[in-house]
């Protein structure tokens, strides 16, 4: 016991950052875009990602940070051992490393595109040919959606728009020109959202082109700034990132759409928490622009390379190489239930569980487009937190209202960057009849669930639909969850109590099934941990499997070590962050942790706890962070049907045994693949593979 409380005590801390812990996740987004087992279209996809990811943290986390560090306080104490303004500069020092990184992993990717007949030109590059094509492009598509701003003369500098990219440009004007007295002159371009970034150009016999919107903007300077006479001209791009952070007024007289409307506008105004620059840009003309916009060192400057927006390689067109791109499967239906005839009478008799994307999401339409139809029904109810950006799901509860069904949403209006659609759709269906509930002071709604009443037998009969994602059809198709079909009454019953408590929230509900945040979560969980431990002592089978997509909150981190110290063997597959140090001696050495990002975004939370070999199983809304056990609603639900448990403990081993794309989450930190030396397990083709076998013995 003496070695082992000195090898406890050679961890500095018991939790690791989690803003750190937060970008080591994406540096195995990054890894994506390393790996060259990965597809080389898809790799430029998660470079996409990689930036996408960067962007949030920026505008979320490090502005956070900066708040803190703005106010004077040190935040030590729940910053993992930092202070604000240390924890800044090992952020960027961290970013700086990881996006030079990302810049040898594109240039790498460019150079297999080319053996590929792929390239991806700049505007030096351009033959006459494909320049004439580019002018026309130019004028016709480009052009007419260019902001272009002259800098050098303005006594107040523009506000630049959060993340969006501009080219920077700088004139030296010639001696020939007497008309100004300026011999240098600089402009903005913003980069225009509305025009596609990467412009495919004509192909010459098998070699494909493709020129980046910046590049090309590039190439016609000289149409934008020909009324000057220049000698030289340049072009370097720059990106702003804003703290995003809602600051919601308390004005009682006005709607809270409208607050929260206005609040999304002033974020445009929020301060800056990032800046970004071509890092070949001329010292004289970065140190203009950073005067102008007033950062300074306390701001994270990062220099980059030639094109920022690298989100926008999300979107990288296929250019009909479908060898260079994961191969497309077609989701397969439940097994036993059919699309075919009614779903209710289905449900009604069974349990269902539907695992997206391996299954296919649209039991989810069919179940609201039948509930908008079925004269039997007379209420839907639904919480609402991201929808595509054309919904089915909004079209359906619309539908049922004309149908004079009692429909209730609860949408979430602060779901983060979200917050616009949700607005427009809010809007859209209060004007359609549907009845809107913005959910609970303080607390964001974040469960997702439906509830159908039907009239069966003159008695109300209630159906369920309980996910751990959105009811969202464009999410669906890329992201892991899993959504429980029910009738079960007793979960039923229990879901209603919660659509109660959005519309009387001064009423703390009971329930024995359900456990639901804010109020009882952190018990339950805190609960069942102390069960293994109680088994573990007592000789009987214990064991914990969850899977979650971030594990930040010390109070569970410190419950899953007392449990580890007990002798509590804990499998832990945490997507993104973890603040929880696997392995140690003395705190942790019965818990493993492993990472998998592949093909699909790993969104389910999962809890199994084995009570003795019983194997209490929920499936959740809420990952294991301060905020969805204290601060939001989410709702955990209970798997009784056998069929259904057996299959989640098999789909757990599965991700488990995955030693082709899990990582280890360790106290190295260094996202080491994990190498197990057994058969290569790719878990999220095995689990598509599960479910077609499962239709076959069906």
């Amino acid at each position: 016991m003496k070695e082992e409380t000195i090898k406890h005590k050679t961890v500095k801390n018991q939790y690791r950052n989690r803003e750190l812990s937060w970008l080591q996740f994406n540096a195995r987004v990054l890894q994506e875009a390393e790996d060259v087992s990965v597809p080389l279209i898809e790799r430029l996809r998660f470079i996409g990602i990689f930036s996408n990811n960067l962007d949030e943290f920026f505008k979320v986390r490090y502005a956070t940070i900066k708040r803190i560090d703005d106010a004077g306080k040190g935040g030590r104490s729940f910053l993992g051992g930092y202070s604000a303004k240390e924890l800044m500069e090992e952020i960027t020092q961290t970013v700086i490393s990881q996006q030079r990184n990302s810049l040898k992993v594109l240039a790498e990717i460019n150079k297999q595109l080319e053996k590929e007949n792929i390239f991806i030109i700049d505007e030096t590059e351009v033959t006459p040919s494909q320049g004439e094509f580019i002018s026309d492009y130019f004028i016709s598509k480009v052009s007419p959606a260019l902001v272009t701003i002259m800098i050098s003369e303005l006594d107040k500098f523009p506000s630049l728009k959060d993340t969006a990219a501009y080219l920077a440009v700088k004139m030296v004007i010639s001696n020939e020109d007497a008309s100004l007295d300026a011999k240098k002159l600089y402009a903005l371009i913003e980069i225009p959202r509305s025009v596609e970034r990467f412009v495919v150009l004509p192909q010459e016999g098998d070699k494909q082109y493709i020129i980046i919107l910046d590049d090309l903007i590039r190439y016609c300077l000289h149409n934008l700034f020909n009324i000057f006479k220049y000698e030289r001209i340049s072009a370097h791009m720059i990106k702003i990132s804003r703290d995003a952070e809602l600051d919601i007024d308390s004005d009682l007289s006005r709607s809270f759409i409208d607050k929260i409307s206005k609040s999304v506008k002033e974020r445009s105004k929020g301060d800056p928490v990032r800046f970004v620059y071509d890092k070949s840009i001329d010292s004289a003309t970065l140190q203009f622009l950073l005067d102008k916009m007033g950062i300074n060192n306390t701001d994270s400057i990062i220099p980059g390379g030639r094109y920022h927006n690298r989100r926008d390689y999300m979107d990288f067109p296929s250019l009909g190489r479908n060898d260079l791109q994961y191969e497309p499967k077609t989701p397969v239906p439940i097994a036993g239930l059919s699309l075919e005839g009614s779903l209710l009478d289905k449900i009604a008799k069974k349990d269902y569980l539907l695992h997206a994307p391996y299954q296919t999401f649209s039991y989810i339409i069919k179940f609201l487009r039948e509930a908008a139809l079925d004269p039997k029904v007379k209420t839907i109810k639904i919480t609402i937190y991201r929808l595509a950006q054309l919904s089915h799901i909004s079209s359906s509860l619309i539908n049922a209202a004309k149908n004079g069904k009692d429909v209730t949403v609860q949408i979430e209006l602060r779901a983060r960057f979200d917050e616009e659609a949700n607005i427009r759709y809010a809007e859209q269906m209060q004007s359609e009849g549907v009845k809107l509930i913005f959910g609970v002071a303080g607390l964001k709604i974040h469960c997702k669930m439906c509830l159908v009443e039907r009239l069966e037998n003159k008695k109300l009969k209630r159906y369920a639909i309980v996910s751990t994602g959105n009811f969202n059809e464009s999410t669906a198709k890329v992201y892991t969850d899993y959504s429980l079909f029910t009738s079960n009454s007793k979960i039923c019953k229990e879901i209603n109590k919660v659509f109660d408590f959005f519309e009387v929230n001064y009423e703390i509900k009971k329930y024995n099934h359900l456990i639901v945040s804010p109020h009882y979560t952190r018990n339950a969980i805190y609960e069942m941990i102390d069960t293994e431990i109680l088994n573990a002592k007592s000789g009987v089978i214990s064991g914990i499997k969850l899977k979650l997509n971030s594990l930040s909150d010390h109070g569970i981190i410190d419950k899953l070590y007392e449990a580890s110290n007990a002798g509590v063997q804990v499998q832990l597959i945490v997507r993104g962050l973890c603040c929880l140090i696997p392995g140690v001696q003395g705190m942790s050495e019965n818990i493993e942790v492993i990472s998998i990002i592949g093909k699909f975004l790993e969104h389910p939370r999962l809890f199994i706890f084995s009570n003795n070999g019983k194997n209490d199983i929920y499936i959740s809304s809420a990952d294991f962070m301060g905020r969805n056990l204290d601060n939001r609603v989410e709702v955990s639900c209970p798997i009784y049907d056998l069929d259904i448990k057996k299959q989640i403990v098999e789909m757990f081993e599965i991700g488990w045994s995955d030693n082709v794309k899990a990582r280890e989450i360790s106290n190295n930190n260094d996202n080491a693949y994990r190498n197990n030396g057994e058969a290569l397990v790719r878990s999220q083709f095995v689990m598509y593979d599960y479910y077609l076998n499962k239709l076959k013995n069906n």
